[in-house]
């Protein structure tokens, strides 16, 4: 987490000093890196906080509908999604008894999907 937080500052500075078209790739990849962090943060929280799903996601202010995409995407929860792309309360259970007795699954590295333009124009 420091380094997530160390590369986030670096985009962030990178963008202080710099015009307004030139600071947007530094905004956009602080922006992606802070909603990772956020997303696995909330995960270390459920798992190993006893943080329910819902208390969660208000901590970091989003609704109960919007965390368990989120989770899905994180490295230690990846693993539990259900078969529409979310981690529900049944997912955090088994990935609560798996992280206790040491079996637990890992996810992936998944990136997620980004609005690509079929053209330049």
């Amino acid at each position: 987490m420091p380094d997530d937080l160390d590369d986030i500052r670096a985009e962030l500075d990178a963008a202080e000093h710099v015009a307004a078209a030139e600071a947007l790739p530094h905004l956009r990849a602080a922006a992606e890196r802070l909603s990772g962090l956020i997303d696995e943060s909330m995960a270390q929280a459920v798992l190993s906080e006893g943080a329910s799903i819902r208390s969660a996601g208000a901590s970091a202010g989003l609704s109960e509908n919007a965390v368990g995409p989120r989770l899905a995407r994180t490295r230690s929860l990846g693993a539990y999604a259900n078969a529409d792309g979310r981690v529900t309360a049944t997912g955090v259970q088994r990935a609560q008894y798996d992280h206790e007795n040491g079996e637990a699954r890992v996810a992936d590295d998944r990136k997620p999907l980004r609005f690509k333009p079929r053209r330049n124009t």
